[in-house]
């Protein structure tokens, strides 16, 4: 009975991290198939931080950010109760402000040697419209 609800529990941890790890990986492919615009120097208030872990796998968080001069300049993560809280001292790759490159920034680092991008989800272009088919009738 024990060995019956740690495999549950175990079973049920797997599935819901695969969940999130495929968080990054889908939000990738959609822009990389559709576009996207380019954000505007602004605050962006419904983006996503998609963190990084050492195993391979990502999770992803809500967050608002703040483009200047098409880099980001400020990044706060969001808690369940709508607040938000300022991260500080991030970076890129060469100690700079990071980029946007297709609506989704480079790999960005902060002090804790977490590594994260940000994705900003309300600049993916919409999906191509497609032909409608049509049945063709069965007296032909």
């Amino acid at each position: 009975m024990k060995k019956s609800i740690l495999a549950l529990f175990v079973m049920f941890i797997g599935l819901s991290s695969f969940g999130q790890n495929e968080c990054f990986i889908r939000l990738q492919k959609a822009f990389d198939d559709r576009g996207s615009f380019t954000p505007s120097d602004d605050m962006h208030r419904n983006v996503i931080v998609s963190y990084f872990q050492d195993g391979g796998g990502s999770y992803c968080l809500s967050g608002k950010v703040r483009v200047e001069n098409g880099l980001i300049s400020s990044i706060f993560l969001q808690y369940e109760d709508d607040t938000y809280e300022l991260l500080r001292d991030f970076y890129n790759s060469k100690k700079s402000p990071p980029k946007i490159v297709n609506g989704i920034t480079e790999m960005i680092f902060n002090a804790d040697d977490e590594k994260f991008k940000i994705v900003f989800i309300d600049q993916l272009k919409p999906k191509k419209k497609s032909y409608k088919l049509v049945a063709l009738p069965d007296d032909l």
